[in-house]
């Protein structure tokens, strides 16, 4: 009997972090413009290899802190997708996470070569590795998520106008929302409360601030 041997295949594995926020009323994804082959000059979601000694989580932060400037926001394991990057020759296993963030906490990061930028949601490029699946996904748990959690707080400061949290989930959602069943469903949540103060906004009233209750 004789016995083959062959070298293990061992894939690359990535990082990527689909980053999200809102800005003017509009969803908008972070995205690089990818200064080396392959794919060079198209746009891509941010990413990168596994570093030495790093899980996964770690690597994800990592990411996202060198884009954005922050790390204490929402941030989820996504998916696990095998191939996205065919000029692999053992394969390539992209692990991706997705995050929410302020706009007014964000400071992108400023270079040239793989340059970042906000993009519509509505009006995002066409995308190297098959990232449009990745994108898809992210947005259809984003909007799973709003459902039953209080992952908007990352889009939001510290307190906020009813009026500015539902800017942001028809945002997300796409749609415009009832106002007043919106304020009744949240309210009956436990995400959100009321604080003592007000904001005046142009003419109209001084309008109530709410909180995370996560966040207090």
């Amino acid at each position: 009997m004789t016995t083959e041997t062959s070298e293990a295949r061992r894939p690359t594995v990535a990082v990527l972090v689909v980053i999200f926020t809102v800005v003017d009323g509009a969803l908008q994804v972070l995205l690089i413009e990818r200064s080396a082959p392959p794919a060079e000059g198209q746009w891509a979601i941010p990413g990168g290899a596994l570093q030495h000694g790093e899980t996964l989580e770690q690597a994800a932060v990592r990411k996202l802190a060198e884009e954005t400037g922050v790390t204490d926001l929402f941030l989820e394991q996504l998916y696990t997708f095998g191939d996205l990057d065919p000029a692999s020759s053992d394969g390539s296993v992209g692990v991706a996470w997705f995050a929410l963030v302020d706009p007014n906490r964000v400071r992108l990061a400023q270079r040239t070569a793989w340059r970042p930028q906000w993009w519509d949601l509505n009006e995002v490029p066409p995308l190297a590795f098959d990232n449009e699946e990745v994108l898809d996904i992210a947005r259809t748990r984003l909007i799973n998520k709003l459902q039953y959690t209080d992952a908007a707080y990352s889009l939001l400061p510290t307190m906020f106008t009813m009026r500015e949290l539902q800017d942001v989930y028809e945002a997300i959602l796409g749609r415009p929302l009832d106002k007043r069943n919106f304020r009744r469903r949240l309210l009956a949540t436990d995400f959100i409360a009321p604080t003592s103060e007000q904001r005046k906004e142009g003419r109209h009233r001084p309008a109530r601030l709410y909180h995370f209750t996560s966040r207090s």
